[in-house]
């Protein structure tokens, strides 16, 4: 094995070796500043692990030289072929003097936790290419040999992901011009972490407790300073969501294994633990004045040094009396991004990608979009669900975070920004766009070489393909991949509409089908037309046939997990070009939703009766019914009568559920279960904005719309509270769970007997939930213990 190396020593010459990531680093540690210690494996020791696979594979055969041409577009073949190669990487053995020399360079540290990075070079790599963020993940391991062997595999193996696979061909990237080194560095106790964000315009610091992977997982929401840049003065502040934080804790690592034997702290990760905010804590900023003020000294140093633009990921480490502020990360912005952001909405949908932008009247009849453009409208109703499939990203000036347009645009996996106020009027068709929708930002793109036009775009034509630069989110894991996840007892389910994603998410980790949302599932059937005005025609009996297939294609890819399928819960005005009853609607904000609709006009909600029951007849018995909207017990007692009539409880596997979303579930629900309620789905979004009085549609009142208000917590433990004691199951399928995932810490606790999410939350979902029930596992095996 090559010598490691050290980051204080490390040369020009030596950044193709090191990576980018280490480089900078390096350079910033080389110049005196406090940058937390490392050294580097460099990618010339994954070429030699490579070289030497002995493997009768023929795709592994090959590497490092092998190009890998895979039709990337057979998302079957891509997950095979990934989880191949990542399979022959994790079970191969590291040479036992490479590991050993990880490990003595560690062993000075005195530490009992490692952090493994991914420092990448891509030689020849376009402009666009350059920003791979989120694309390659650090590894946590313990400083011990066969830890270390783990985590140096696991981190390898990373290129090979599918999505990594995908993102290098379509970035025209063979495997050749990757250059794979890893920066080891220790992992210390930390009092706060977060990251500064650099630019002509302004700062901002985000900061949450302990260590900064609680903010790179999504799961709280950091404090935010806005700096003025040119005097450091803090023009303001927001206080984030910090209901967890992460730290390195031996002694209840010990303990908690000790008491539960083969039992892992995390999911990933034992030398780390989770730890609950107390409830006084969370109302506190992260960041005492003292070391604000540290950070906002140590930007301005770098400004110098760095340029106008860049960002650091820093820590505080030790105790309040001994601290000390470390850089433990340093990167650049892409050259052909524009200082600052140009219009700035609400991140409704994650991803970042490159495309051009196309303006849209929303009085404009749609008949087809061009494929790869970013849709820029005032607003999106659900019927243009089947125009968006080809989109690469969605604008909108209104809405929120629970708005249609986010749901669907989370589903698709298409990255979106809502409530970007003007965006029509500040972007015009044919430009060329950067779409961030974690962060809610768009920026105009003005590279050289541009040829684009707006006459090309308006007669259909896209003038240059969409460039993700952000891990796709298809495909997700390949089934040889998910040995790796901890057991969970909690139910994890997948909120669907679309049968085209079917054979992208049916092999995810995942007990079945938590929400199939009937009224976008069948627009792809209606033609255009209202399923009254197919009645009403005498084509009752086609759209039967095409709504059973419709459901019947869940049914088949999931059997025998569970399907709970949600009768058709419309508003008129969200569907206007299939509306009959628009004028009655627009006197409403709700509209005639739900089972009172079912009572108005019955003959709908019979149909949909008849196709359940063409799916048992089928031999399908997973699928089950949840009502929406259900406001009185009369409404409850009326479905069930016609669910009877129907023949469907005829099947013993059946269930009839019902969505706790009107306030007055709160009070009704043990009268709901006396009626035959089999159990209840939390629809956080309706509950939100009854209890709170705020439309969810408007992005405008976002910071008043919150599913984490008191109000609203205090309902959802109050119903899975009224649900454990009457004996029944409860879910929650709104959107509070992948939005806010630090939630579902109290979720677990409360005793939620399922939680169901849109297909990109799944991973992060998955690995929240593990974390709840260890962390309540740790308390247990510490009270036994006497510790706590």
């Amino acid at each position: 094995m090559d010598k490691l190396y050290w980051l204080d020593q490390i040369k020009l010459q030596d950044r193709a070796k090191v990576g980018d990531k280490a480089f900078h680093l390096s350079r910033i540690m080389q110049r005196g500043y406090a940058v937390m210690p490392g050294f580097v494996v460099s990618a010339e020791i994954l070429r030699q692990f490579l070289e030497n696979l002995n493997s009768s594979e023929s795709l592994v055969a090959d590497l490092p030289h092998s190009s890998l041409h895979l039709d990337v577009a057979n998302w079957r073949q891509l997950q095979q072929v990934a989880g191949r190669l990542r399979e022959e990487i994790l079970t191969a053995t590291v040479p036992q003097q490479w590991v050993s020399t990880i490990f003595q360079a560690a062993r000075e540290w005195q530490t009992g936790c490692l952090i493994l990075r991914p420092s990448l070079a891509v030689s020849n790599a376009t402009l666009s290419m350059k920003n791979i963020s989120g694309l390659l993940e650090s590894v946590f391991c313990q400083c011990e040999p066969e830890a270390i062997a783990r985590a140096l595999k696991r981190t390898w193996s990373q290129i090979f992901r599918a999505r990594s696979l995908l993102y290098w061909q379509h970035s025209g990237i063979n495997l050749q011009q990757i250059s794979l080194a890893v920066l080891v560095q220790p992992v210390e106790n930390a009092i706060a972490s977060g990251l500064l964000r650099a630019n002509s315009s302004g700062w901002e610091i985000e900061a949450t407790w302990g260590l900064g992977i609680a903010i790179t997982q999504g799961e709280v929401q950091p404090d935010v300073y806005y700096i003025q840049q040119a005097t450091g003065v803090v023009l303001e502040q927001q206080l984030g969501n910090k209901m967890l934080a992460y730290g390195v804790d031996n002694a209840a690592s010990e303990a908690f294994l000790q008491a539960v034997p083969n039992s892992v702290l995390t999911s990933d990760h034992t030398c780390l633990s989770t730890y609950v905010i107390q409830e006084a804590q969370q109302k506190q900023y992260a960041l005492q004045e003292e070391y604000l003020q540290q950070i906002i000294a140590l930007g301005t140093q770098l400004v110098s040094e760095l340029g106008k633009t860049f960002t650091i990921k820093w820590t505080i480490t030790g105790q309040t009396t001994s601290s000390k502020l470390y850089i433990t990360q340093v990167s650049f912005p892409q050259s052909v991004i524009p200082h600052g952001h140009f219009i700035r909405g609400l991140g409704a949908a994650g991803g970042r990608v490159v495309a051009t932008a196309l303006v849209i009247n929303p009085q404009q009849k749609l008949e087809q979009l061009p494929k790869g453009v970013i849709l820029v409208v005032p607003t999106i109703a659900p019927d243009w669900l089947p125009l968006l499939q080809q989109v690469a990203g969605i604008i909108t000036e209104q809405g929120g975070l629970t708005s249609h347009a986010a749901i669907l645009a989370r589903e698709l996996g298409i990255a979106a920004v809502v409530n970007a106020t003007s965006a029509t009027s500040l972007i015009q068709t044919g430009e060329r766009l950067l779409l961030d929708g974690d962060r809610g930002e768009v920026y105009r793109i003005t590279a050289e070489g541009e040829t684009g036009t707006r006459g090309e775009m308006e007669r259909g034509k896209v003038a240059e393909n969409p460039v993700s630069l952000h891990p796709p989110i298809f495909p997700y894991h390949s089934p040889a991949l998910t040995s790796h996840l901890p057991m969970i007892t909690t139910q994890l389910l997948i909120n669907l509409s679309q049968s085209t994603l079917i054979e992208q998410v049916q092999s995810l980790p995942v007990d079945g089908v938590g929400l199939l949302r009937s009224e976008l599932m069948v627009l792809n059937i209606l033609s255009g037309q209202h399923p009254n005005s197919w009645i009403l025609g005498g084509r009752q009996a086609e759209l039967l046939e095409l709504w059973s297939e419709q459901i019947m294609q869940f049914a088949r890819a999931f059997a025998p997990r569970p399907i709970f399928y949600r009768s058709l819960d419309w508003r008129s005005q969200d569907f206007p070009s299939l509306s009959d009853n628009l004028q009655s609607s627009l006197q409403s904000i709700l509209g005639e939703r739900g089972t009172f609709s079912y009572l108005q006009n019955p003959a709908v909600f019979e149909l949909e009766l008849k196709a359940l029951a063409s799916v048992q007849q089928a031999g399908y018995s997973n699928v089950n019914l949840l009502l929406p909207f259900v406001r009185t017990v009369e409404e409850f007692v009326f479905c069930r009568r016609k669910v009877e009539q129907a023949l469907l409880t005829e099947v013993s596997q059946f269930q009839l559920w019902m969505m706790a979303e009107v306030p007055s579930v709160l009070f009704l629900l043990p009268e709901y279960v006396k009626a035959g309620a089999d159990g209840i789905s939390i629809g956080t979004n309706d509950l939100t904005q009854l209890l709170l009085g705020v439309d969810r549609e408007q992005g405008q009142l976002a910071k008043v719309f919150n599913e984490r208000h008191p109000a609203v917590m205090s309902a959802i433990a109050q119903l899975i509270q009224i649900a454990k004691s009457a004996g029944i199951p409860c879910s929650i399928c709104g959107q509070a769970p992948a939005i806010y995932p630090e939630i579902i810490d109290k979720l677990v606790e409360w005793g939620i007997t399922s939680i169901s999410v849109e297909p990109e939350a799944i991973e992060r979902t998955y690995q929240a939930i593990a974390r709840a029930e260890q962390r309540l596992i740790l308390e247990a095996a510490r009270r036994k213990l006497h510790l706590i």
